[in-house]
């Protein structure tokens, strides 16, 4: 029976795929795979029609509703359908759009979960996002709010946790840092800003809200 897979393709370094989704991989007749994704592991479908699907910030991207219609068309077509996502497919990742469109058409799909790139970045840092008696609380927020959605009261959970992390937002730092600032977040609060996390390229930069 014919079934579609949302794999996460974890943070980026093809070696932090789980098994299952190695194997989920390798087994795909067709692939549908982000922009974020390591050519490395794209290539392990190594029997499978590749199609980009790719979505970037100030770039041409695919549309959402397109991807959702393609899923369904290649759930009616081929046996195992990958839908091949970076980080997890459930953060940030549009996931229950893919979900509830597969649902709707009666295609069997499973969700195979992926290290998402907060907790690679936590890793590499060095740096627990929980610490005994400091950080009991965290929060996963992104600032970005797509055309014709509804504003994000992001900020509110934000300036309550004790460790936050924000997804999508380098581009923003500045109007972000205000606005925390402004929320109550002391200026002299640590900041770390990690590019590419988990791969060669990493890049990191330490500051605080106020730099």
């Amino acid at each position: 029976m014919a079934k579609v897979f949302l794999v996460g393709a974890g943070p980026g370094a093809p070696d932090l795929l789980t098994l299952r989704a190695a194997r989920a991989i390798e087994q795909a007749d067709i692939v549908f795979y982000d922009a974020l994704v390591h050519p490395d592991t794209v290539s392990l479908a190594v029997n499978a029609k590749k199609v980009a699907v790719g979505k970037r910030a100030g770039q041409v991207s695919t549309d959402q509703r397109f991807i959702n219609r393609q899923l369904v068309e290649a759930g009616r077509h081929y046996e195992n359908v990958v839908r091949l996502k970076g980080g997890d497919p459930m953060m940030f990742g549009r996931a229950q759009e893919e979900i509830d469109a597969l649902r709707e058409a009666g295609i069997e799909f499973e969700v195979v979960p992926g290290i998402t790139a907060a907790l690679a970045a936590s890793a590499s840092l060095g740096v627990s996002l929980t610490r005994r008696g400091v950080a009991r609380t965290v929060s996963f927020v992104t600032p970005r709010i797509g055309p014709n959605e509804i504003e994000s009261d992001w900020l509110t959970t934000a300036a309550a946790a004790d460790s936050t992390i924000l997804y999508m937002a380098a581009g923003q730092a500045p109007q972000i840092a205000r606005a925390l600032i402004g929320a109550g977040k002391a200026s002299s609060t640590p900041v770390a800003i990690v590019e590419n996390a988990s791969l060669e390229n990493e890049q990191r930069i330490f500051t605080t809200l106020a730099g």
